[in-house]
């Protein structure tokens, strides 16, 4: 199949400009972005806020803000000034194995914690990282105390994996809380380094089996805020505790959603009123906004209100900065907001998606941006608006290959509510009165959007290289996908895959409405979310969808973990419906088209289970399936195996569906 793909390539060079400066992608390229890098430009301040300073090509660059002159330096001469970004506390400790260790002042070990038993886990990040926890361990700002995960998962079940490196073969057990079955219970301690004694916060709300997300010390060091979260994830409790003692302080309020509650933000407190913080929630006003909350409870206070969904950058003064999706769920745009008057501005001001700092005097941002069809933009700007200088903008690196156009454009959800983005690209030479073959590459799932207004639409470069291979690519995010507010976000409650399913198939029905689409030749292409979804679409759309390669694919969520399953699925008890609407064993028998599924044999995320029980299923029903797994792989396959993996998915298109 590989000499077939060379040949092909060879046969379609007469389509392509024939400059020497214009060429087709290598596999490498496609998978790897090998020589498309765009020069990454990271500007940081002085520590006056005064000049901006940036690496180039061996030089260091300094711009006087006031001015806007620039200086450039050798890079082995000078090096540049400023403090960058210095927040934070040296971290006196750290874990081996499954407990955590200190040094006192002779450099001698102490353990914090000393647990025997394998099922107890502290000072790492717990929960499968849900939630928005990254880490296990948090350093009161004082720098003398530590709070710190504990979790016993002496009642989860275990996953057995392969590990074929071993002589014989060996299984490795891993602890997998599934779906409606025991989960993990979380304790939050803190150790005083003066004392050497560790207490535990007295937290009693709703079962064991809750989930302590998002930790945060209050400014000065004393007390200890916990976002509690019930194990159905519809109500949250924001929970005050005494550090020293770990005595439960207060509730300051409360949220409920009847489809799900997802803290995913620390509080953050104000630098000159350390009594109010900013909170984030998406349960009040229908986007994920910023609201302003007192240590002494109460109702929180909206304080950016814009219908678009908000992330929050930074505090200078008065003004609290963030990023929002109000002037499109594809633009991301920096504004701030005064905390007396509330008045809000927008700072940045073209078409795009854009990534600032701001100064430590608040006086400065730097914009880093992209759209369509700018490959890179940095600038800086006055706070006030009354000056803004582009002073990096690099040339296409596109321009040396035989890219397609690429276009962006909406559709109308399946319940006619909502505009759905998509990119669409096209071969170089498109012809409208030719017939192409058609790829969908789908993800569909939370958390991932993948249509943006930034460089090439957020492109993957194996979509351009099928492309240049004589395919039309499309790609679209659906219900389901972050950035265009909570009901959009959350319409796949309890039917994961429905919504979606019905989005994606409004943007087939649409392309097919074009004459150069071919209707016998549309295959899909997904990983993970996006494997699940591509077998979805291959069994409930069997006629439409003549081939399709599923990675790591979801098969049935009674097999998926509690965090993330029961949040959007509930359980197979509260939610028997839903569970058989959605699960793929009960449909193997509808598929007709070419399917090759590849799956990570040692993956944690979407185990094993998934995958070959659909296998078993059409085995059963006749059915058959083409498999192909990585035995050394995780979830995802990485490195160069990857440009293995992509030029099976690559060969299995040009075999079934060219």
């Amino acid at each position: 199949m590989r000499n077939r793909l060379i040949a092909i390539a060879v046969i379609m060079l007469p389509l392509c400009i024939c400059a020497q400066d214009m060429r087709l992608l290598s596999m490498e390229e496609a998978v790897l972005g090998t020589g498309l890098r765009i020069a990454d430009i990271k500007p940081f301040w002085s520590d006056d806020g005064k000049c901006l300073t940036y690496r180039y090509e061996g030089n260091v660059n300094t711009i006087n803000l006031a001015t806007g002159v620039s200086t450039s330096t050798p890079e082995s001469q000078e090096e540049a000034t400023g403090s960058g970004n210095t927040e934070g506390y040296e971290s006196w400790a750290y874990t081996k194995g499954d407990n955590i260790y200190t040094k006192d002042n002779y450099g001698n070990e102490i353990a914090i914690t000393s647990y025997q038993d394998s099922n107890i886990v502290c000072g790492q990040a717990v929960s499968r990282n849900e939630f928005g926890i990254e880490e296990g361990m948090f350093m009161a700002p004082d720098g003398n105390k530590l709070a710190f995960y504990r979790k016993d998962e002496s009642r989860v079940s275990s996953f057995p994996l392969l590990d074929i490196t071993t002589r014989t073969g060996s299984l490795r057990q891993v602890k997998y809380p599934m779906n409606g079955m025991d989960s993990e219970t979380i304790s939050l301690g803190v150790y005083d380094r003066i004392s050497r004694e560790t207490v535990w916060m007295d937290v009693t709300d709703f079962t064991e089996e809750r989930y302590l997300t998002n930790i945060s010390w209050s400014p000065d060091s004393r007390t200890i805020y916990i976002q509690v979260l019930d194990r159905k994830q519809k109500n949250m409790h924001l929970n005050a505790y005494d550090a020293a003692t770990g005595k439960f302080l207060c509730t300051l309020f409360t949220e409920h959603d009847d489809r799900y509650v997802e803290p995913l933000h620390k509080l953050v407190f104000i630098d000159s009123d350390p009594d109010r913080f900013i909170y984030s929630t998406n349960v009040r006003d229908g986007y994920r906004n910023l609201y302003l909350g007192n240590v002494s409870g109460g109702e929180p206070q909206r304080l950016t209100v814009c219908n678009g969904d908000v992330e929050y950058l930074c505090q200078r003064g008065n003004y609290i900065y963030y990023y929002s999706t109000a002037v499109s769920p594809v633009e991301q745009h920096l504004f701030r907001v005064n905390l007396k008057n509330r008045k809000q501005t927008r700072l940045t001001k073209e078409p795009g998606w854009h990534k600032c700092s701001v100064s430590p005097d608040g006086k400065w941002f730097t914009d880093n941006w992209s759209s369509l069809d700018v490959p890179r933009k940095v600038a800086y700007g006055s706070t006030d608006g009354k000056i803004f200088r582009t002073f990096f903008e690099p040339a296409d690196p596109a321009d040396a290959l035989n890219y397609g156009s690429i276009e962006m454009g909406t559709i109308k959800s399946a319940d006619g509510l909502y505009d759905n983005w998509y990119r669409l690209i096209k071969p170089h030479n498109f012809d409208p009165t030719q017939k192409y073959p058609v790829i969908l590459y789908v993800y569909g799932g939370p958390h991932i959007q993948l249509v943006t207004n930034s460089y090439q639409a957020q492109l993957r470069r194996w979509e351009m290289y099928m492309a240049q291979h004589g395919y039309i690519v499309f790609v679209m995010d659906g219900r389901g996908t972050p950035g265009h507010g909570a009901e959009y976000e959350k319409a796949i409650h309890r039917q994961c895959g429905k919504a979606e399913m019905s989005d994606q198939m409004e943007g087939i029905r649409w392309l097919m409405q074009n004459e150069w689409v071919d209707r016998e030749r549309i295959g899909v292409h997904g990983w993970s979310y996006g494997g699940f979804m591509t077998i979805s679409l291959m069994v409930n759309y069997p006629d439409i969808f003549k081939v399709g390669v599923a990675g790591g694919p979801v098969i049935d969520w009674k097999w998926y973990e509690v965090m993330y399953g029961e949040r959007y699925m509930e359980t197979e008890a509260t939610n028997p419906e839903g569970f058989a609407a959605t699960s793929l064993i009960s449909r193997a028998k509808n598929l007709k088209g070419k399917l090759l599924i590849c799956q990570g044999a040692i993956d944690e995320t979407v185990v094993w289970e998934h995958s070959l029980s659909f296998i078993e299923a059409c085995i059963r029903n006749g059915v058959q399936v083409d498999y192909f797994p990585y035995p050394t792989h995780p979830h995802n396959v990485s490195g160069k195996d990857r440009v293995h993996l992509m030029t099976k998915v690559t060969d299995y298109f040009e075999d079934y569906l060219k």
